[in-house]
């Protein structure tokens, strides 16, 4: 079973993805920083991660510039649900190793699980 960690601080857009993402049939860990993630992350390696931007302690930028530090770590496809559509941060994310984006006032979770099954279907 493919695992997917989901970095998120809100609740509501918390517990739909994790709802949606296991009913799916993925196993999903959670996290609600950067900070958080990075242990999970270095404990675990999940298959993909679906991370939020704004976030408490370690913001979604910083959180990749981590990942990106490590070998093992940079190689996991990473999907970004922001708030912002702004081109300037979704360059930045795609500089730092995001492969997707999705922004939360359109968003529809099946277009999600949509991507998650194709980044993991063609690796």
């Amino acid at each position: 079973m493919k695992t997917i960690l989901i970095i998120e601080d809100e609740e509501i857009m918390l517990d739909l993805l994790r709802y949606k993402i296991n009913a799916s049939g993925y196993r999903v860990l959670i996290s609600r920083n950067g900070e958080e993630a990075m242990v999970i992350l270095k404990k675990e390696r999940p298959d993909l991660i679906v991370m939020d931007l704004l976030m408490p302690k370690m913001d979604g930028f910083s959180t990749m510039k981590e990942i990106q530090k490590d070998e093992s770590l940079k190689k996991i496809p990473l999907i970004i649900i922001s708030n912002s559509g702004q081109p300037v941060e979704l360059d930045e994310a795609k500089k730092l190793g995001a492969i997707d984006w999705l922004i939360k006032a359109e968003f529809d979770p099946q277009e999600l699980i949509d991507k998650i099954n194709f980044q993991l279907n063609q690796r």
